[in-house]
């Protein structure tokens, strides 16, 4: 009986807190194996697309798409870790590092968003025809419609290159404050003298807290503001009034689709391996399934309210993601982006399985790269065409490019990741979390 209880006892015991929670080398192996893949797709994208002036037109768009996702990667991330401040649990603590390090790759982003301003004519209409005279001179030679040239008249006071600069420098001024303050101030909470006291705990719980509650908020009207002017304008005479918010949740399902595929690779070798329990990752899977919801509703409000209006103004938009080849797309987009997720993460073993887990977060974040292509490429009057490979080649830059551009974004992540330790130490969460499985 006395073996017995000293087995039993063991058995409940707290897991011992690693030696080092620094990054494991695998890491440094996977930021080689990105920065190869960034060179390589890179070289041949230039090859093969930059000889024509279609081709270019190809890798400037393909170039938006991947500077989208990537993004919404770190903006995206910067958001959840603020939203996991305001409002705690666990959850938070495993993914907490993930998100600061892609926060910290926000000064990688606004560097990659110079060759769009440079380029931006090739782009966006009221970039081409930045004054009204030049709307007057496109609408007499038919490089305009009239509904696009009264659009652009009428949304000068924010689609011009001067308000979309101003509107840029702003997004990432203020994200690159939030940025500093959220990582500084973590570091300063682990080595703080008084660590690991209740006192430490509500002092930085209040500390974040106010900044993150308005963080948000602000973060929501600098995205709104940005997706608008990136990604909205492409097509000058739509407008949509959930397109922030489509962003915003787009984003999280992203930001969490990646942060689960982080940590559950990591978990494979100390420190993370200690630290992920299938509790953290069952609750990690559940709140990607609630973004998935949330994108599902989004997206088809937005569709049941346009078609329900049926006004001449709006419904082009759709038309012209649905008509020819694009009706695969959408359908591949509603298929992989919402549905297979959705019926996936209801299932509780999957959630608890590592291995299908990372499965459906590459998955999820394929199909996210798709709904951006589906997002950006049919806003260009020759999208119709792109679509026959055969006769294209082109359209191939929607992969290449993309794919360069989130390699690199992905060393830089890793590089961030292997920075600063993977766990942070002065929070109450640590201890419950180094409790044995079944002890809850």
């Amino acid at each position: 009986m006395a073996n017995g209880h000293e087995q039993n006892e063991h058995h409940w015991a707290p897991r011992a807190m690693p030696a080092s929670l620094l990054a494991p080398e695998v890491v440094s192996k996977w930021r080689k194996r990105a920065i190869a893949m960034a060179v390589v797709t890179a070289a041949a994208s230039l090859t093969a697309f930059g000889g024509t002036h279609e081709g270019r037109n190809h890798l400037l768009r393909a170039y938006l798409m991947g500077y989208m996702l990537c993004f919404g990667f770190a903006g995206g991330g910067l958001a959840l870790l603020m939203l996991q401040y305001v409002t705690g649990g666990k959850w938070g603590l495993l993914i907490r590092r993930p998100l600061e390090a892609m926060s910290r790759t926000l000064p990688l982003v606004a560097a990659l968003f110079i060759p769009i301003a440079i380029f931006w004519k090739h782009l966006y209409k009221w970039a081409e025809f930045p004054t009204q005279a030049d709307v007057a001179a496109g609408l007499a030679a038919h490089k305009l419609s009239l509904e696009d040239a009264l659009a652009l008249n009428a949304k000068r006071p924010m689609l011009s290159p001067e308000h979309v600069g101003i509107i840029t420098v702003v997004v990432f001024a203020v994200l690159l404050l939030f940025m500093y303050l959220l990582n500084r101030w973590s570091l300063e909470r682990d080595n703080d003298p008084e660590a690991n006291t209740q006192a430490s705990y509500e002092k930085w719980r209040r500390r974040f807290e106010n900044l993150s509650g308005p963080g948000i908020l602000i973060y929501v009207l600098l995205l709104t503001a940005g997706a608008i002017s990136w990604v909205m304008s492409l097509d000058v005479s739509w407008s949509s009034s959930v397109w922030g918010f489509q962003f915003l949740v787009g984003q999280g399902y992203a930001v969490l689709a990646l942060s689960i595929l982080t940590v559950i690779k990591l978990s494979d070798h100390q420190p993370m391996k200690t630290f992920l329990r299938k509790t953290e990752q069952h609750d990690l899977g559940k709140l990607a399934f609630a973004f998935v919801m949330l994108n599902i509703y989004l997206a088809f409000a937005a569709f049941l309210i346009i078609w329900s209006g049926n006004l001449p103004d709006e419904i082009p938009w759709y038309l012209s993601r649905i008509h020819g080849g694009w009706w695969t797309v959408c359908t591949a987009d509603v298929v992989f982006h919402w549905a297979l997720p959705f019926c996936l993460l209801l299932s509780r073993d999957i959630k608890r399985n590592k291995a299908k887990m990372v499965w459906l977060a590459g998955f999820m974040l394929l199909a996210r790269a798709v709904d951006m292509f589906w997002l950006i490429e049919p806003n260009f009057s020759d999208a119709a065409g792109n679509l026959h490979i055969l006769h294209n080649h082109g359209i191939l830059a929607y992969i290449s490019v993309p794919l360069s551009v989130v390699a690199l974004w992905a060393a830089y992540y890793l590089t961030q990741l292997k920075a600063r330790p993977l766990m942070p130490t002065n929070d109450p969460h640590v201890e419950e979390i180094l409790e044995p499985e079944h002890a809850h």
